[in-house]
C-alpha cells in the first residue's frame, strides 16, 4: 500500500522539523528500543530515529525496524531515518459496550 503523493510530501515536510525521538546506540535493536519506538509511533505516527552507533548498518536496521513495527519509510538521510505508521482505528463506544454486554 503506497501513500498518495500529497500525503508523502506532507509527511516529508513534517519530518524535516522533527527532532530524533529514538536513538539506536551501542546496544543496537533491543526490546526496550522497540517498546519505546512502538509507543512513539502510537503517540505521534511520524518518528525520527538517529543512529548514533551502527551507522554503516543503518539501512538494514531500518528495514528490520519497519518490518517489526509495521511502519513505512519516509526519509533516510545521513544517519537519520524517519518512519510513519498510521494511527490504528479506535473501537467506537458502541462496539466496546456490545463486547462488554
Amino acid at each position: 500500500m503506497n501513500l498518495p503523493f500529497p500525503s508523502l510530501r506532507e509527511l516529508k515536510a513534517r519530518a524535516q522539523k522533527l527532532k530524533p525521538v529514538i536513538h539506536v546506540g551501542h546496544d543496537g535493536l533491543t526490546e526496550k528500543l522497540f517498546s519505546a519506538l512502538d509507543q512513539a509511533l502510537t503517540d505521534h505516527g511520524l518518528v525520527k530515529i538517529r543512529f548514533t552507533d551502527h551507522k554503516s548498518e543503518r539501512k538494514a536496521l531500518t528495514s528490520q525496524i519497519l518490518e517489526r513495527c509495521k511502519a513505512r519509510p519516509i526519509l533516510l538521510v545521513g544517519h537519520t531515518a524517519t518512519i510513519y505508521r498510521a494511527a490504528q482505528a479506535q473501537p467506537s463506544r458502541e462496539e466496546e459496550s456490545s463486547r462488554t454486554s
